[in-house]
Formats: structure tokens, sequence, C-alpha cells
């Protein structure tokens, strides 16, 4: 895509931006009017507990939810506008596909909802996968039926694919194969994808940018290259029980101890001292110290904050 503004309100270098996006329900707020941006081109992961918002804005952004309060803007367009919907495709966990239908009549179906429709695209995706084009869907595996539902989603060439952990039910070997399926795909044809998934360490391997909700709330967003540098492990011994005081001057997230020693992660403003042992952490450690304290200061990178919000980034 291009990275520069259009006329006519398109803007392709941000494929989603929230300005003080909310969704009360009547339980309470399930997103709670949170302001952030996604650039284009990205595989961007959506990371958080049961609970935590992420199927509310994916569903805002598929136009499934209304939202309470604020805006969210698809690639410069508000997500109502009738020119948003032809440009993604949602594909959720349940894959709702008609178990009565062949494979074929299955993508015959995709190919006459969608006017952009690329039937070879469908087509060399289930063949792939070597499913008979005759096979009833009712009849495929767990992976087999994902495999499906991924050739719909791209036989629509999509802007932009939101996948709401449509691989949690498939074994390590399924989700291997649509893994790799699902990152060709995307850097044939530059696609952007908010994925919401469980599996760091999935994450950690397929996306190069991070949404991190708690309670309905922004915790971290940005660039993984940005993110994970920020921070580091710092191993040492107690003080009397305690952190050092002079760790008091960072930002740390996350403790664990063993007898006398400990480790934290720690998000630095200023150099540590190399009297400690210090160890960059993985992309798993850095969002398991988020998700255990969401409490922890909210750090979002400037590319993850609108223009006019850009003077609270980290």
């Amino acid at each position: 895509m291009s990275g520069t503004a259009t006329s006519g309100g398109d803007d392709s270098r941000w494929a989603l931006e929230a300005h003080g996006l909310g969704k009360k329900y009547r339980r309470g707020w399930a997103l709670r009017e949170e302001t952030f941006r996604i650039p284009a081109g990205r595989v961007c992961g959506l990371v958080g507990p049961n609970g935590a918002g992420k199927s509310t804005l994916l569903g805002i952004a598929a136009r499934l939810v209304e939202p309470t309060r604020g805006q969210l803007r698809v690639f410069g367009r508000p997500v109502g506008d009738p020119s948003v919907r032809p440009r993604c495709a949602y594909l959720g966990q349940d894959k709702p596909l008609f178990k009565r239908f062949t494979v074929a009549e299955t993508l015959r179906m995709g190919q006459e909802l969608n006017p952009g429709w690329d039937q070879a695209a469908a087509e060399r995706i289930v063949r792939e996968g070597q499913l008979a084009p005759n096979a009833k869907i009712g009849t495929l595996s767990g992976g087999q039926r994902t495999r499906v539902a991924f050739a719909l989603a791209f036989g629509k060439r999509p802007d932009l694919l939101l996948l709401d952990e449509p691989m949690s039910d498939l074994d390590p070997l399924a989700r291997d194969e649509i893994g790799s399926l699902l990152m060709s795909e995307v850097a044939e044809r530059g696609t952007t994808v908010l994925m919401s998934s469980h599996m760091l360490s999935e994450l950690e391997h397929m996306c190069d940018f991070l949404l991190v909700v708690s309670d309905g709330r922004v915790r971290m967003a940005g660039d993984t290259d940005e993110l994970v540098p920020m921070h580091t492990l710092v191993t040492g011994v107690t003080a009397d029980g305690g952190l050092p005081e002079a760790l008091g001057t960072h930002t740390v997230i996350d403790v664990r101890t063993a007898g006398r020693q400990f480790t934290a992660l720690v998000r630095h403003e200023i150099p540590l001292d190399d009297t400690w042992q210090l160890a960059e952490p993985s992309l798993e450690e850095v969002l398991l110290g988020y998700l255990r304290h969401p409490e922890a200061p909210a750090l979002l990178s400037p590319t993850a904050v609108p223009a006019h919000r850009e003077e609270h980034a980290a």
C-alpha cells in the first residue's frame, strides 16, 4: 500500500485509527474510550486475558458491534462508511461455514457475495491443502475447515484481515500449517492483519506490531522492535527481602523471587547498573509481565499514537 494520504478521506498509512473508542454493555465497559492506531501493512498481535475487550474491538472493526463512544477509522474512512466493507475480511474462532456445502460450493458462495473475488487465489489455498472440491464441509477436520475459511477470507482480497483466534482449536501441526499459509499470503499481498491469540510464542514469530489490552484499556502498543528493547531482565540479590533501592528510579513491571535472588522486568529510562546481571527479555516475557500486572503504566510507542496524542507517548 502507499504510505501517503489520498483524496476523499482515504489514508493508506493507518489501517486502524481509534479516537476515544468505547463500548459499554449492560455489565459495564468492554472497551474504555481508547485512542491508538495501527500502521498499514503490519501483522498486529492483539493480546489480553479473556474479557479484556479483544473481541469487542474486532467486532467494531468488522461492523458487527456498534461503539458506544468515539470513532474508529479504517484507512482514513469511518468504519461505517460503505467503502470500508469490501476492504475488510473477518474470521472468528467459530468459523461459521455451511456444513452441507461442498468446498467448491463454499468458494462459489464467496464469489457471488464479493465483487472483487479472486477465485484463483481461493482455489490455490484449498488445493494446497489437498482438499477435494466435492468434499462436504461437515466431513472436514478442524484444520481443513480453517483452511477453507482462510480461502474465503483471502479470496475477498482484503486490505485488512481481522482474526479472532481462528486457530485456537487446531493441533500443533495444523496451527503450523495454517500459520505458514497466513504469512505467505500476507507477504504476497501486503495485507494488514489484526490477530487475536493467546499463543504468545506464536505471536513472537508472526507479528511485528502489538496491541495489548486488559480490562478494556490499551496497556501496550507499538512495533515489537521498539517495545522489547525498552525492557531489561535484571537479576540480583534482594536487599532486606525487597528490591535494591537503585531500581526505584526505573519502572518495574514484574518481579519474581527465588530465595534471596530476584528477577525483575524493568522498563528503563536511564542506563541500568551493570553490577546486576542484565539480559534482553523475549517478546513473550514482556507480554507476560504486562498481562500479570495490568496496573503497570501503559506504554504506547510514537507509532501507535495518533497525532493529537503524541505528546502522551512513552
